[in-house]
């Protein structure tokens, strides 16, 4: 018989509230080598992740990977952390703190925000277990990825499904799966090009790189790709550039197969060939600055931009916990949360609680 997780010391009328789970990929918990294997090795063993027949990839990864990839990325990690550890999680914390302060404005009922990542910690299980403590019973999970792929999206489902399927008392549950065409999202990735511009100066060229993705998983029918040219396209018209003043790539392929092109390195290798000197990338795919930014364009593109003949890539900063992100942020939140009762305008916390306390002494009379 499975052990289901029931509410310890659960009574009658004890009060309900609405969670918002916020859950981003991860982090490990130090730049060494032993705290990033660990997280690879949860990591990379997600069958959505890596798409090889179970046993095949074991091999691979505890043979090959997991013995030389995570002193290398210990390097890569030391180069960007701070005395508030890694910048994914550092931002993943304000983005949550800022969540919560714009939901509390927003709504006279309570609502409580937490924070899960992926993999890693603290984990989408732990974060649950947060909401439960809380009494959540409306629950909606806001995965931040912009654009849908089985690769991220998806893998907060499976986390949160496993979670959910150990409670005995499981929450009415709603889920974003995407917001890659939302007309707030693409309207704070213009504004902050354009006030990156205003301060910094404007280059040649800007080039929007997304994270990619093995082709096969398009072809499979993984809708990502396609989202990321969407979230492209509106962010080019809403800055009005020609076709000639901005392109599309995909960043942090690994192995020999073939992944989502045209590839980041080769395009910015090739961009500095020509002749182009000073090139602007942003990353839209990344709703917190992390590994794959700050150190794979930030520093590994640039430098190979100036090898190829370049003189500066301009990074322009992921949305992090800007103000128009998280006024975005909370505006798709609440849109999601429409027909709950916290959203009706006739919501009385103060009957509420009257309402519960009479439930209670009806329990109690009932000899529950």
């Amino acid at each position: 018989m499975p052990k289901y997780i029931g509410e310890a010391g659960y009574q009658h009328g004890s009060g309900e509230s609405l969670g918002i789970l916020m859950v981003n990929l991860g982090t490990p918990d130090a730049p060494t080598p032993k705290a990033v294997r660990r997280y690879l090795a949860e990591f990379l063993w997600d069958p959505r992740v890596i798409e090889v027949p179970r046993p095949i990839w074991w091999l691979i990864l505890h043979g090959v990977i997991l013995r030389i990839r995570p002193r290398r990325s210990a390097e890569a990690y030391a180069k960007v952390w701070t005395d508030r550890g890694s910048p994914l999680m550092d931002w993943s914390v304000r983005q949550r703190k800022a969540l919560q302060k714009e939901l509390d404005s927003a709504l006279a009922a309570p609502v409580h925000v937490a924070l899960g990542m992926r993999y890693g910690k603290p984990s989408v299980a732990a974060a649950l277990e947060e909401l439960r403590a809380k009494k959540v019973r409306r629950l909606l999970v806001l995965p931040m990825y912009p654009q849908y792929s089985a690769t991220t999206t998806a893998t907060v489902f499976d986390a949160v499904s496993d979670a959910l399927k150990r409670w005995r008392w499981i929450p009415e549950l709603r889920f974003v799966s995407e917001y890659a065409g939302e007309p707030g999202y693409i309207a704070a990735l213009a504004a902050s090009v354009r006030e990156y511009w205003a301060t910094h100066g404007r280059g040649e060229h800007l080039l929007m790189s997304f994270h990619g993705v093995p082709r096969r998983y398009l072809l499979a029918g993984d809708p990502y790709h396609c989202q990321c040219q969407k979230t492209g396209r509106l962010v080019a018209e809403a800055l009005f550039l020609k076709e000639d003043e901005w392109s599309l790539s995909f960043q942090s392929r690994v192995g020999r197969e073939e992944w989502l092109r045209p590839y980041t390195d080769e395009t910015v290798a090739a961009m500095g060939q020509s002749g182009l000197k000073r090139l602007d990338v942003i990353c839209p795919g990344f709703s917190a600055d992390c590994l794959e930014t700050l150190e794979e364009i930030a520093m590994q593109n640039e430098e190979l931009f100036i090898e190829s003949g370049g003189k500066k890539i301009s990074y322009i900063p992921a949305l992090n916990a800007r103000r128009d992100h998280i006024s975005f942020l909370t505006q798709l939140v609440l849109r999601n949360l429409q027909g709950w009762p916290e959203m009706s305008p006739a919501w009385d916390g103060e009957a509420l609680k009257d309402e519960w306390r009479k439930t209670a002494e009806r329990a109690a009379a009932s000899g529950v």
